[in-house]
């Protein structure tokens, strides 16, 4: 039986009304100001995108576009960061999977001070590890869904290593999102968002250019679910990808699968050979999300004619086969975290509130609640998801490695910053605690995090 419970003292919103009250201009500690323009400069202002001639979304956008300006940023090479909002709400910009200090991470729940309306900030990051990470908004939406991530507010980011390999001709980085959302409610209250727009890089199937390829070439294909709740599907008809990282992270072993599988905040980074001309649909494979606008076309040089898409016959997607083989190895000093999954009910009309370990944030996250870190000491996160829905949670400022996936035996080779918990699953996973300082732990789906899916793991 579900309890009817109280929403919690200091809510999400109000944490970030306060913040936005207090800070104008920042001043961080081991930030830097200069006079001399900015390495990256983001923009935060209202925006119209045109999805297609038929759809115009009122919106907010960096730098005047959607998806955000591509950084390319060099591991380890220091980037001096300017953002200016120019919108009537504090806003904050996340870099999400890099290892940088809880004060500019970009989280207010860690301590990044909120950008007011009207002011700016400047500072200097080290960006690493390597790999196709990404930065967004992390902000507050509730009931209002054109703010926080069903918003604009994100980017691409590529960490390049010192030494990179170049093993293929072309890069193509693809984000994909939906618009439009609208809470829809259940007989028992639950509320879920649905969407009628559907995008690939700010383009509905059909109303942007085609990606244009030529026979023979290798195109790395960096993709990027950057939608506030949906996992997707993808496919390119008539060709296969070979998946060789996951999150920014190369995996143990590649793989050539037939379709990908993006939760909320996951990226892959496939090889496709361009051995197959003609016309062809890249897109979501479920028909309805297709038909919302989800596709885009790929032409090879000299081809023309309709856009061509074959429909897969099922859903296919494991963690398990990017693995290393043979048996995982064990840490022996390895300290075990268990982190139940869970919901309340709050009344007919009312949205449902979430749960880890019995409590909403901030309560979860008090001395008294929260799981106590040691810098330097390796911790498996015991995932228990006892509800109906499934979760991408993600851990900031650190990367993990998925080490079980329900009863099966362990792997290991598998690095991510986000994974997917099913409904009534368990998944486990290790890193290392080597970034002290606060470091928030979330479920990545907006509409889960804003009703209270978060705890804040503190360690010095």
């Amino acid at each position: 039986m579900r309890n009817s419970v109280s929403p919690p003292a200091l809510t999400r919103r109000r944490f970030t009304q306060l913040s936005g009250m207090a800070i104008g201009s920042l001043a961080l500690s081991g930030a830097a100001r200069a006079a001399s323009a900015a390495d990256v400069t983001l923009e935060i202002a209202p925006y119209t995108l045109e999805a297609s001639p038929k759809h115009h979304i009122r919106t907010v956008a960096y730098n005047g576009q959607i998806p955000g300006p591509l950084f390319r940023m060099r591991e380890g090479e220091s980037q001096s960061v300017e953002i200016r909002n120019l919108t009537k709400d504090s806003e904050v910009v996340h870099w999400h999977g890099l290892y940088l200090p809880p004060d500019i991470d970009g989280a207010m729940e860690e301590g990044t001070p909120m950008i007011a309306p009207g002011a700016s900030t400047r500072y200097t990051m080290t960006p690493r590890p390597a790999g196709f990470r990404w930065y967004h908004t992390h902000t507050f939406a509730g009931k209002d869904l054109t703010k926080a991530q069903y918003s604009g507010l994100h980017g691409f980011l590529l960490i390049e290593p010192r030494d990179n390999p170049a093993a293929y001709d072309r890069e193509v980085i693809l984000g994909l999102h939906d618009w439009n959302g609208q809470f829809l409610s259940s007989d028992d209250g639950y509320m879920n968002p649905v969407y009628d727009v559907a995008t690939i890089n700010g383009k509905m199937l059909g109303s942007g250019d085609p990606i244009k390829v030529k026979q023979g070439e290798r195109v790395m294909m960096h993709i990027l679910n950057s939608s506030p709740t949906e996992v997707h599907w993808i496919s390119f008809s008539g060709h296969s990808f070979k998946v060789v990282s996951l999150d920014g992270n190369p995996v143990a072993q590649a793989q050539t699968v037939s379709m990908l599988r993006l939760a909320p905040a996951e990226r892959v980074s496939a090889l496709v050979e361009m051995n197959n001309p003609g016309v062809w649909v890249l897109g979501e494979v479920r028909k309805h999300v297709q038909a919302s606008g989800m596709g885009v076309v790929i032409e090879y040089a000299n081809s023309s004619g309709k856009p061509v898409w074959t429909q897969p016959e099922d859903l296919v997607w494991n963690y398990r086969q990017f693995a290393a083989a043979g048996d995982a190895a064990q840490h022996q000093d390895v300290k075990a975290i268990e982190l139940i999954f869970n919901s309340k009910f709050q009344g007919h009309g009312n949205e449902e509130l979430w749960l880890i370990n019995g409590l909403s944030y901030p309560q979860n996250s008090t001395p008294a609640n929260a799981p106590h870190l040691q810098t330097g000491q390796r911790y498996r996160l015991v995932m228990k998801n006892k509800s109906m829905d499934d979760h991408p949670v993600h851990l900031h400022r650190h990367t993990f490695e998925i080490r079980r996936i329900e009863k099966s035996p362990e792997i290991a080779g598998v690095r991510k910053d986000v994974v997917l918990v099913h409904a009534g699953e368990t998944v486990e996973v290790e890193f290392v605690a080597d970034n002290p300082g606060k470091t928030l732990f979330h479920c990545h789906q907006q509409d889960h995090m804003d009703r209270g899916f978060m705890m804040v793991f503190d360690y010095a």
